[in-house]
């Protein structure tokens, strides 16, 4: 996945959820945030941002921010990104199969589904921004709808068809991955149901740019 025309800046502060302060060049701009999530460890006063400048004239905001640099660890923070880069991703490992995205089964909706000779895959796909010192979790703040979409993923084991939540953690060099249980215990309990259902809990590391997110590498998953 690649953007255009980065810049950087500093950021100064979050007025709410989808606009950010920044200062760029020397001067303070109004910008879109790409994660509606709280990111409070990663949107600093003070700390390196990079943002994705757009040209058209209709929108009230000139720029995307897109990633922080947190100590020395660049972390891409778009919510919609995860998605892009795992479809890249799957179009190359499966070359042959069907692949749908944000596909209904019974009351959920998930990401992807991917129908290949031998097998059809229903994927859950969830950005993850949270590392301290090396360790990532999810969420970052409790998510109902995350638990539902477990719930969902469980039903359409039961049903015969194969199941996988995937971590995209959008960041690299982490060393494992587990539920956030001190947010929402809830969630990790639903991981570990769905673990024991024979849903795939899997983890995934990217390679970050300033300009560009790969999916990487495996990531071990500790419940």
């Amino acid at each position: 996945m690649k953007y255009k025309n980065i810049e950087e800046g500093i950021f100064l502060s979050r007025p709410n959820r989808f606009i950010a302060n920044v200062n760029i060049n020397g001067e303070n701009h109004v910008v879109h945030v790409k994660n509606t999530g709280r990111c409070k460890e990663l949107l600093v006063p003070g700390y390196t941002v990079y943002l994705e400048k757009n040209n058209n004239p209709k929108r009230k905001t000139r720029y995307d921010l897109i990633s922080v640099l947190k100590g020395n660890r660049l972390i891409n923070m778009d919510s919609q990104a995860p998605n892009v880069i795992f479809e890249e991703w799957a179009k190359e490992k499966y070359k042959n199969a069907i692949i749908k995205r944000e596909v209904v089964y019974k009351d959920s909706r998930f990401d992807c589904f991917i129908q290949t000779e031998k097998e059809n895959i229903f994927i859950e796909v969830k950005g993850v921004t949270l590392e301290e010192n090396g360790y990532v979790k999810f969420p970052d703040a409790p998510t109902q709808r995350g638990i539902k979409h477990i719930h969902g993923l469980i039903d359409a084991v039961k049903n015969g068809y194969k199941a996988q939540l995937l971590f995209v953690i959008q960041m690299d060099k982490v060393i494992s991955f587990s539920p956030n249980w001190h947010e929402q215990p809830a969630f990790a309990e639903a991981l570990i149901e769905a673990q024991n259902a024979g849903v795939e809990i899997l983890a995934y590391s990217c390679k970050v740019t300033k300009n560009s997110l790969i999916l990487d590498k495996p990531v071990p998953v500790i419940l």
